[in-house]
């Protein structure tokens, strides 16, 4: 199982990073577009915390190294509409972050009432489509962009345990690497104070 979190706006100095970490061709990918780091800044600004939903998975430095932006439909007469879009690190590829994520943010927006979910994609980017297809979407393609829908299942006792659970696992999961990482931290601050230690009784020796 992959620790997954919802992550808020207390996160998004780490969100800002990991997107600026992406390189030309995983920005074009992501975003449609080679988005240049201004632009980057400028879609993490207007992140809405309260309307929209973030997941993501964080490696032991505490570093986002995967994450998924569930966005609600602004239009009221499409409330039940959502759309889903993922980023991976290019070190952290090839592990099935992305599906996970995608089972995350489906799970959820099933618990939110969403009856249809949207991804928006270019053609080439075969490792979304995929996802998407075996997901059971349907797929349309036009020119060097493709739609995919799916059609979500209603909400039941089992999808909103499940959601809850994980949701617990992975809070749980981070605070262990953070209180780990600070462990680590503070042996090396002692190893630094060792080592003056030592040398100032070197100096005083020779």
């Amino acid at each position: 199982m992959v620790p997954i979190r919802s992550i808020g706006p207390g996160q998004i100095d780490r969100i800002e990073a990991h997107l600026l970490e992406l390189d030309t061709h995983d920005r074009y990918l992501r975003f449609g577009y080679a988005a240049n780091d201004e632009q980057i800044r400028r879609y993490v600004a207007q992140l809405n915390f309260d309307r929209d939903e973030l997941f993501g998975i964080f490696n032991r430095r505490l570093e986002l190294i995967a994450m998924a932006h569930l966005a609600f439909s602004l239009d009221p007469q499409y409330t039940s509409c959502a759309e889903f879009g993922v980023s991976v690190v290019k070190q952290a590829r090839g592990r099935g972050y992305g599906g996970r994520l995608f089972e995350r943010a489906v799970m959820h927006a099933r618990n939110e009432g969403v009856q249809m979910l949207f991804i928006h994609a270019l053609s080439e980017n075969t490792a979304m489509l995929k996802i998407a297809r075996r997901a059971g979407a349907s797929i349309e393609r036009d020119g060097s962009e493709s739609e995919a829908h799916l059609r979500l299942p209603p909400a039941d006792f089992d999808s909103r345990v499940t959601e809850m659970v994980n949701q617990q696992v992975a809070i749980t999961d981070y605070h262990l690497k953070a209180q780990a990482k600070q462990f680590w931290g503070f042996l090396s601050v002692l190893q630094d104070i060792r080592q003056g230690v030592r040398e100032a009784r070197e100096r005083v020796r020779g």
